[in-house]
């Protein structure tokens, strides 16, 4: 595709009342700024520059971007003319616009907008929305789009239109670049406006092609806190019906919070009250929920969370977690582990069919298969300076209420009792018992 893009950022956003920027607001777990470039390069243009400010420039540079800084905030029409300044010209190339602050437009729109366009011709994006509004006004002559008015200059007739413009724009650039270099500021607001140009396209016999958009929430834009929790609640409803049109059953998508880039496997439920995050996976036929939270996360199939936090960690196919877990740490389950009520695991690793089921601390250590941890066991692994591990062989019986003191190792088959402090290593099948632990008789 012979496109490139300008995407316009440099906005202060003050209704915001932020002392961040206002398209680094994140919804949905990335700032808006990072959707609108995912559909534009969805959208198969992979030439991008972002018009910025020097507050926003390093921010969005750390993001593998192309950056142009506008100094002065004087419209769309002069931050578009900054971009092309900065731009090596490609006369034949289409050029799109679109802005930063809207995260609910699809990469499907923008492709639709850089074809709708024959070669010469700008197309744009419009939208029938409710009045009163602060859009500017479409104006047509039968199906082609004359000049478009903003509300601040619009008669009384034209804000009785309720066609709009949503800012976004396919140009062809050497036209574009002639159009930009007339642009006046006579105006209210004495700004030079993008909108201009679509009247030099038609006082030279080529009026805009509109593509209206079947909804106008779409090109909605975000400007204060209210509007990005409309435009995150949108976007969570989107990607809940990604997944479930994928075969994933979503209970109540209003209480399950999800992000983009998530992979989730076919006849997997998620309950209420779910949050899925940073590039989590998670397998087929699980059950997440209710009330779960997973970041970060590789979650093999027919698993179980519920009521749980599993954080930067690995879930083995046919395990359980929960209720009340907490797994983080890059704690690894290889695969048909128990983990109970109230247990938390840091930095370990449990072999296949270990469980610990009640009440427990287990860090960094290491639990051999078929190995049971009793309620209440704790590994203390800090002695005021380092962090130690335990090792923990094959089908090893833990007591309830065991403290083991690391560093140490327990060999295969080996038991603690109750209430045991185990303050040296236990050679394979030993049992052992008491404060500090001895070996029984």
């Amino acid at each position: 595709m012979n496109a490139r893009a300008i995407l316009l950022a440099a906005g202060k956003g003050t209704r915001m009342k932020s002392a961040r920027p206002k398209v680094l607001h994140e919804l949905c777990g990335r700032p808006m700024l990072w959707f609108a470039l995912a559909a534009l390069r969805g959208a198969g243009i992979e030439e991008i520059v972002v018009v910025t400010n020097e507050e926003l420039d390093p921010h969005v540079r750390a993001m593998n971007v192309r950056t142009v800084i506008q100094s002065e905030q004087l419209g769309t029409g002069h931050a578009v003319q900054v971009a092309l300044a900065a731009m090596e010209p490609r006369p034949e190339a289409r050029v799109l616009v679109t802005n930063g602050d809207m995260p609910l437009v699809r990469a499907e729109t923008l492709a639709a907008v850089l074809a709708a366009g024959n070669e010469g011709e700008v197309s744009l994006v419009t939208a029938r929305m409710p009045l009163p509004s602060n859009f500017g006004r479409v104006v047509r002559s039968g199906n082609r789009v004359t000049r478009i008015v903003e509300v601040r200059d619009a008669s009384e007739s034209e804000r009785a239109i309720d066609e709009m413009n949503a800012g976004i724009y396919a140009f062809p650039e050497g036209r574009l670049r002639e159009a930009i270099s007339r642009l006046r500021n006579e105006n209210a607001q004495g700004e030079y406006y993008l909108t201009d140009a679509i009247a030099f396209f038609a006082e030279s016999g080529r009026a805009a092609v509109p593509l209206l958009s079947e909804d106008f929430e779409e090109v909605l834009g975000v400007n204060d806190r209210s509007e990005l929790a409309r435009a995150r609640a949108a976007l969570n409803d989107r990607l809940c019906r990604q997944h479930m049109l994928a075969g994933v059953t979503i209970i109540d998508p209003r209480t399950t919070y999800l992000e983009p880039e998530l992979s989730i496997g076919a006849d997997t439920v998620i309950y209420p009250g779910t949050t899925i995050s940073m590039l989590s996976s998670i397998g087929a036929r699980c059950t997440i929920g209710p009330h779960a939270r997973i970041s970060a996360a590789c979650i093999g199939d027919d698993v179980t969370v519920r009521e749980s936090v599993v954080v930067e960690s690995e879930i083995g196919s046919g395990s359980t977690v929960g209720p009340f877990a907490h797994v983080r740490g890059h704690a690894v389950l290889v695969g048909e582990n128990r983990v109970g009520n109230f247990v938390e695991i840091k930095n370990s690793r449990y072999e296949r069919g270990a469980k610990s089921a009640h009440l427990s601390y287990i860090g960094d250590a290491e639990i051999g298969e078929e190995s049971n941890i009793g309620a209440g066991t704790i590994t203390c692994n800090y002695d005021g300076k380092a962090k130690h591990r335990t090792t923990i062989g094959k089908r090893v019986s833990i007591g309830s209420n065991t403290s083991i003191v690391a560093p140490r190792t327990i060999g295969d088959g080996a038991l603690t009792g109750a209430g045991s402090v185990v303050t040296k290593d236990i050679e394979p099948g030993g049992r052992v018992a008491g404060n500090p632990a001895r070996p029984l008789p």
